[in-house]
């Protein structure tokens, strides 16, 4: 059993906290996963290929934690350049957001603005990915002196801990809906209590006073105009936020119909329109009515993406008596509820659940007349998953099936949006044709934006169409299945635009690298390949238990919340395992992992799913964190008794910037092929790792 002989102790290599080690790695940890998470926030509610591309951000921040660690063993100042970054990076995003045209790719579909505003995609992400780094690598700095200090066991375990308050904290002010001037407040007085100095002594010299004065000017000053522009636009009384995006609102008259007009990260979102005037100037929107249930009147409703309520004022008006609006943001079915003119929210007939509609699916056993998907856009990813949307899991086969499975007999399925491209349409009729097994109706609305409606009855005697649909054409896409949920994606291939920047991403990466390292970081960190291949493959793992718990829990903020903190917490218990008991070699810690990935493989999502919720949820934890446990008990065992602590903690987190970057890899081969190149990434490790007897150190 390795032992901890060090105290808790204020430490003398140049750091003005008077905390002690333990609690400055707490609070420096939870400074960089808080800081972290609110830069993803932020910078996609303003830079909307940010809403598509948040994984670049999220690889910046782990080429400068892993900079900032290599930085911390030969730095001689404090990390002053993380808080200069911060400022001038929310200031020149406020100063100029970016909007990206809805055309801009041929390949894969954005639902983006109406005009295009700021810098091109091409400059504005490496800018954002270079500023991510920037300021991660300060909080990672603070957290690598004192990893110097510590155990190294010790020192993971609080870097964990620190890791977990951040999620927390960020977790708590997401349900409580608290504008980012929360977030810039919070930010703002852990960088000064780290890294503000104090006096020394009782009678400060002044040439010390000076010296500290600069220092807090270094801090604070592009804090404080980073807090006076998120103050702005938290007060700005059109402006508030919901846990997936920032929600703009305007009210207004037309044509003496009174409208609500709602914008997310600055995208035109939703109309609260009364259902009279909607059905005037938009009679499609009353086609699922007329397609369905052949002259009858569907009396039970589901709705997915009921969003502020037009689509439930639309089915009342057409005579349900009972409407299940399922809406996946709180805050837009909030202003719903409070703005739209038909109040359709407060009718006795509509049951409202804030939820994923694909698990709420998956959860009830009610049937439907009509079930609808309204409008659900792709408005931002998943959080941690680089191509996976907030709908992705409801236009995959499955999802379609699972529909099917919930209908009445006479009941129908349908859906209508803005879908930009014919092949699109097709390819959802196409999916529709495959679950129901006979063709779907499909009405076309001559726009530019391919505007569609596609109904299919449970059978074909159940719907009623005004003419066939041609079926699917040559190039039409096969349907999404859960495995490669990736309806917008028109090619089999990764798209140019990915690859370009994933490629920069890595040239930058291996520049930073050298940079920051003075031209040693690649020879000391040359021993501990092993241990970069491991960061890699965990990555993987991450990614593939956030993608697989959104398809068995929903794409909700909460479910990815705990997923992120389940993942910390199987880290951590690994770390206490192999810090307080004698645990199995590495061969067979390796063993039980090539194990957990075999059963992660060989257990289909189709087997959760169908279980009861409770039980899905315990075999659920049991395949996703058996590997990520077995792989964090070889971590520590390795991490424990490496010569150089910084320089192989830092590889291992470059090693998960690669791991983010093979990602992209599913827009190939699923989320399941994920687990193939982890137990590659694995199997390099396994045969990379130091051949000689560890040396316990305490």
């Amino acid at each position: 059993m390795a032992v901890d002989s060090s105290t808790d102790h204020v430490s003398t290599t140049n750091w003005p906290s008077p905390f002690g080690v333990r609690t400055r790695l707490v609070a420096s940890s939870a400074l960089m996963l808080f800081t972290e998470l609110a830069l993803i926030r932020w910078t996609g509610s303003n830079v909307v290929h940010l809403s598509y591309f948040s994984n670049f951000v999220l690889l910046g921040s782990f080429l400068g934690i892993g900079i900032g660690i290599l930085r911390s063993s030969r730095a001689k100042r404090l990390p002053y350049y993380s808080p200069v970054m911060l400022g001038l990076l929310v200031l020149v995003i406020a100063w100029k957001p970016v909007t990206v045209d809805r055309g801009t790719s041929s390949s894969v579909i954005y639902f983006t603005s109406l005009n295009t505003t700021g810098p091109p995609v091409w400059v504005i992400l490496p800018i954002i990915f270079v500023a991510a780094a920037v300021v991660l690598a300060g909080p990672a700095e603070l957290v690598g002196r004192c990893f110097a200090e510590l155990p190294r066991l010790t020192a993971y375990r609080y870097d964990l801990i620190g890791s977990l308050v951040g999620i927390a904290a960020f977790t708590g002010l997401s349900f409580l809906g608290a504008p980012p001037i929360w977030w810039g407040a919070i930010v703002t007085v852990m960088f000064a209590a780290l890294m503000i100095p104090r006096p020394r002594s009782a009678a400060p010299t002044g040439r010390g006073l000076v010296a500290a004065g600069l220092s807090g000017a270094l801090v604070l000053a592009p804090l404080l105009v980073m807090v006076g522009v998120l103050f702005h636009e938290s007060t700005r009384p059109e402006n508030s936020w919901s846990p997936y995006y920032k929600v703009q609102t305007k009210a207004f008259t037309w044509q003496n119909v009174p409208l609500l007009t709602i914008t997310v990260n600055g995208v035109p979102h939703q109309q609260a329109i009364p259902a009279d005037a909607r059905l005037q100037w938009e009679p499609q929107y009353g086609l699922p009515y007329e397609r369905a249930n052949v002259g009858k009147t569907p009396k039970n409703v589901l709705i997915i993406g009921a969003g502020s309520g037009s689509d439930v004022a639309i089915a009342l008006k057409k005579g349900a008596t009972h409407v299940d609006a399922v809406e996946i943001d709180p805050r837009i079915r909030d202003l719903g509820k409070a703005l739209h003119p038909d109040r359709p929210y407060q009718d006795p007939r509509v049951t409202s659940h804030i939820d994923d509609g694909r698990a709420f699916l998956s959860r009830t056993d009610k049937k439907y007349d009509l079930i609808l998907l309204a409008l659900p856009d792709s408005l931002t990813l998943v959080n941690g998953a680089s191509s996976l949307r907030l709908e992705s899991y409801l236009f995959t086969q499955q999802a379609f099936e699972s529909a099917r499975d919930h209908l009445n007999p006479g009941g129908a399925f349908a859906m209508y949006n803005y879908y930009r491209e014919t092949w699109l349409i097709d390819r959802l009729a196409s999916t529709a044709q495959s679950a129901f097994g006979h063709k779907p109706c499909v009405d076309k609305v001559g726009d530019d934006l391919q505007q569609a409606v596609v109904t299919v009855g449970l059978t074909e005697a159940d719907q009623t169409c005004s003419g066939e649909w041609g079926g699917p054409s040559a190039i039409t896409p096969p349907p999404a299945t859960d495995n490669r949920p990736f309806l917008y994606l028109f090619t089999d291939r990764i798209p140019s635009l990915y690859l370009i920047t994933l490629g920069l991403v890595l040239v930058a990466g291996l520049i930073g690298v050298g940079i920051a390292g003075g031209g040693s970081s690649y020879r000391r960190m040359r021993p501990y390949t092993d241990l970069f291949l491991l960061g890699a493959g965990f990555m993987l793992l991450e990614t593939k238990s956030i993608t697989g718990f959104a398809l068995l829990f929903g794409t909700t903020w909460v479910v990815n919340a705990i997923v992120f903190a389940g993942v910390l917490v199987a880290v951590l218990a690994a770390v206490e395992v192999t810090r307080r008991f004698k645990t199995p070699p590495v061969k067979v810690m390796y063993v039980v992992l090539f194990g957990g990935l075999l059963l992660a493989w060989l257990f289909p999502d189709e087997w959760l799913l169908s279980m009861p919720v409770g039980l899905r949820a315990v075999v659920a934890v049991v395949i996703a964190f058996l590997p990520i446990f077995a792989a964090n008990v070889i971590f520590a065992k390795r991490f424990t008794d490496t010569a150089d602590g910084t320089a192989s903690f830092g590889a291992n987190l470059l090693g998960a910037m690669l791991g983010g970057c093979l990602e992209y890899a599913a827009l190939i081969i699923g989320f399941d092929g994920l687990l193939i190149i982890a137990a590659l990434l694995y199997l390099g490790a396994f045969l990379l790792r130091p051949k000689t007897p560890a040396v316990v150190r305490s």
